[in-house]
């Protein structure tokens, strides 16, 4: 009987890890509208306000981003303006540049000063999957994070993101940003 209990209870152990494992993929997006250009709503001035939760969902921070963005032809920047709430001396403005590569067919990839490696995202429909490394200062040690990364364009000027920041596999807390286009 114990050892009947012992393999029910692995299975499920392994069954609730194996469905872990399987993600979202971009592309049941596809009809979701409005279609997002990354061209169209990625030029010209964007506000964006947003927080970063801890893993328990505790709010840590807030912020303000303004981010200046421009494409010229297949290449895009991002030059993104951050003001964190509270934290320590050095925190605030914190600035990074993405620059974007359109590699067609939906495929993106981009680099930043922080960021380790070349990030790789998706799109379709009204969506965007984003992976990449973030060297994050924290309490004065370089830590290298993983962001998986999830934007939704939700209407002409507004767009939503959803970040999960994790190390080793484990859950480090989430990042919530609304992004709205300022309209000349």
């Amino acid at each position: 009987m114990i050892r009947q209990t012992r393999r029910l209870c692995l299975a499920l152990f392994a069954a609730i890890l194996l469905g872990g494992c399987a993600g979202i993929e971009v592309e049941q997006y596809r009809a979701e509208t409005p279609k997002l250009d990354l061209r169209k709503f990625f030029n010209g001035t964007l506000d964006g306000w947003g927080m970063f939760q801890d893993r328990s969902g505790k709010v840590i921070k807030h912020f303000h981003v303004v981010i200046e963005a421009r494409w010229e032809g297949d290449k895009g920047t991002l030059d993104e303006r951050f003001t964190w709430s509270g934290g320590e001396p050095g925190d605030n403005p914190v600035r990074r540049v993405w620059t974007l590569r359109d590699a067609g067919g939906g495929h993106l990839a981009g680099t930043a000063g922080d960021v380790v490696g070349q990030a790789r995202g998706e799109t379709a429909g009204n969506a965007l999957h984003w992976r990449y490394v973030l060297a994050l200062s924290v309490d004065g040690k370089v830590v290298d994070v993983d962001f998986d990364d999830w934007m939704f364009q939700v209407g002409d000027q507004v767009m939503l993101n959803r970040s999960s920041m994790s190390k080793y596999g484990f859950t480090l807390g989430e990042v919530t940003l609304s992004l709205k286009r300022r309209t000349p």
